[in-house]
């Protein structure tokens, strides 16, 4: 006589019942169970708390601690280690986050696929878009949502880091970010545009009138600039090395708008891309005055996840991507 183990629900108590058997004992776990339960550890471990994780995914903190014990208890490894809080993964807990991800990932393709083929193209996307390209994100997602009225996008202000590693663990879909300037890892990368950076003044600064300026023109100008995390700061700050310029902004933020702000009312000064200044210097009171850089131009473009296939709502998303630099290319 051997117990069975038979789960009638994923965050229920397992009741056991003696039957004869000549074969191991088999848990009897549906796909959908354990697709649930690997989504939990994830959850958990982004959040590093078991609190967080559980409101993330919508169930009680006893359902979620029993779903990762039972998930543990069908892989037969400890995945957390516990104390009083979570206090971090196993190292086999830190190898099956990625088996996790990669599975849940391909399991929400498989999903969205055959809705598209149900439905039409569906669903929702999640884009991670740095600061400095926020100006220009309509360019792309505009033509996108026309031509699918159906799909929900969810846009979000995120640093390059993040972006990256937020893609990652599955809480983006895709990112709107640097491609050139610091490494990306295995990602799929549709260039946008290259960034150009002009000075952002009031209309009555002296600097206002001038038609170009050199980086070092800007020693010793009251700046505001976005925060050291962030990679457009820190391709400024190489612009300004190699011109041989340091500076100490007066004011940071991760808010481009927070910047205006401040330019608008003076006497501050800011440095931003051609598509900030477009939509910005277009006012009577702004100025914006190229830069003239002896370095490289940086380009900014899609990000995606290398893993293929794509969910039909990403597919379309890198499609229309593609078109946007076709055109570009074509003007």
């Amino acid at each position: 006589m051997r117990s069975h183990i038979r789960r009638a629900h994923p965050y229920s108590k397992s009741r056991t019942t003696n039957q004869r058997t000549c074969a191991p004992p088999v848990p009897q776990c549906t796909t959908t169970f354990m697709l649930d339960r690997l989504e939990m550890f994830i959850a958990l471990a982004n959040a590093r708390h078991f609190g967080r994780a559980a409101e993330h995914c919508g169930v009680t903190q006893p359902s979620l601690s029993a779903a990762i014990k039972q998930l543990e208890g069908e892989l037969g490894v400890q995945l957390v280690w516990r104390g009083s809080r979570f206090e971090g993964l196993t190292p086999e807990g830190a190898r099956v986050l990625d088996w996790a991800t990669r599975i849940v990932g391909d399991a929400r393709t498989l999903r969205e696929e055959m809705r598209a083929v149900r439905h039409g193209l569906s669903g929702n996307l999640r884009l991670g878009v740095v600061p400095t390209a926020l100006p220009m994100i309509a360019q792309l997602t505009g033509p996108y949502m026309r031509a699918h009225p159906k799909v929900r996008l969810e846009i979000l202000a995120r640093s390059s880091i993040e972006i990256l590693h937020q893609i990652d663990n599955l809480q983006l879909d895709a990112g709107i970010s640097y491609l050139d300037n610091e490494p990306l890892g295995r990602v799929v990368t549709v260039p946008l545009y290259a960034e150009r950076y002009l000075l952002l003044t009031r209309a009555d600064h002296p600097m206002a009138a001038r038609t170009g300026l050199d980086w070092t023109a800007l020693a010793g100008l009251p700046l505001c600039l976005l925060t050291p995390d962030m990679q457009n700061r820190r391709i400024l700050n190489a612009e300004f090395d190699r011109a041989g310029v340091e500076v100490t902004p007066q004011l940071e933020s991760n808010s481009i708008l927070t910047l205006i702000a401040h330019v608008q009312a003076g006497p501050w000064v800011s440095v931003v891309n051609a598509h900030t200044a477009a939509l910005f210097a277009s006012t009577p009171d702004l100025v914006a005055v190229p830069l003239r850089s002896a370095g490289p131009e940086k380009q900014v473009g899609l990000i995606a996840p290398w893993r293929e296939p794509h969910t039909p709502v990403l597919a379309a998303l890198l499609a229309q991507a593609r078109r946007l630099l076709q055109n570009q290319a074509g003007d």
